[in-house]
């Protein structure tokens, strides 16, 4: 039986990570559809907004000169809803897998939580499929042009193994971005408390605040996401998708 697969992000439609997963679900011999955001929702999370106030979706069917023979549509909606609809079967029949990034930038410690990229992946799995979030970690200053092929080798060899879990599986993965002769092996890690960039709240003045960003300085917690990426590991951190805490029910329930 051929494996259904939908690979959407939050950087949008036009990403190349984008294009270089479907490819690579492609290359699999896997039934592959691209359904991504119009345009870049990144940071979104899980949000199941769409660009519509009478919360119907606008898809576009669009073809991607660089991924030949995959259905693509852009979709004015952001990717936890675009997980959504494909798990309910709005773009065909209902996926396998879906495969979200790859992400611009990377996507480590609790901070995931306002991931557009994980939020996808989180939404896919809260409804019975499998999914995986990958993040390459490209620098906000980089000059150079991002290595999507060493966050694809790394995918390659998750593929295998991640038809063999449960359906509510998510995986978390993050690559540096480095030749792939320069990353070292993968690890299995826990997420970080925070990674290596802290949002940061200023009230200016009456009316008005600014959010922005940090860089954690000192040392990073030892065998997380964060420090183990640092240390140009590539990473896989699996993921609950939504839970109950049972210490605390047992302990006030």
């Amino acid at each position: 039986m051929t494996t259904r697969v939908v690979v959407t992000n939050d950087d949008g439609i036009d990403s190349p990570g984008l294009h270089a997963l479907a490819r690579c679900a492609q290359e699999a011999g896997w039934a592959t559809t691209i359904v991504a955001p119009a345009n870049e929702s990144s940071g979104t999370s899980a949000g199941l907004t769409a660009a519509r106030e009478d919360r119907q979706v606008v898809v576009e069917e669009r073809a991607l000169a660089d991924v030949p023979g995959v259905p693509a549509f852009a979709v004015a909606a952001h990717p936890g809803l675009i997980a959504l609809i494909a798990c309910s079967g709005g773009f065909g029949e209902r996926p396998d897998l879906v495969l979200s990034g790859v992400n611009r930038g990377g996507n480590i410690g609790r901070a995931i939580l306002h991931s557009g990229t994980v939020g996808a992946a989180l939404t896919a799995a809260v409804n019975g499929v499998r999914a995986m979030a990958v993040s390459l970690d490209i620098e906000y200053d980089a000059t150079t042009d991002p290595h999507w092929e060493t966050a694809i080798a790394v995918v390659r060899d998750l593929l295998g193994l991640i038809g063999r879990t449960p359906p509510e599986t998510v995986l978390n993965v993050n690559v540096p971005d480095l030749p792939a002769d320069q990353v070292r092996p993968l690890r299995w890690v826990r997420l970080a408390t925070f990674g290596r960039v802290q949002s940061k709240v200023t009230v200016v003045e009456e009316g008005l605040i600014e959010v922005g960003g940090v860089v954690v300085e000192g040392d990073l917690e030892p065998d997380t996401d964060a420090a183990l990426l640092a240390d140009r590991h590539a990473t896989c951190t699996p993921l609950s998708p939504v839970g109950v805490d049972e210490r605390t029910l047992r302990a006030f329930g």
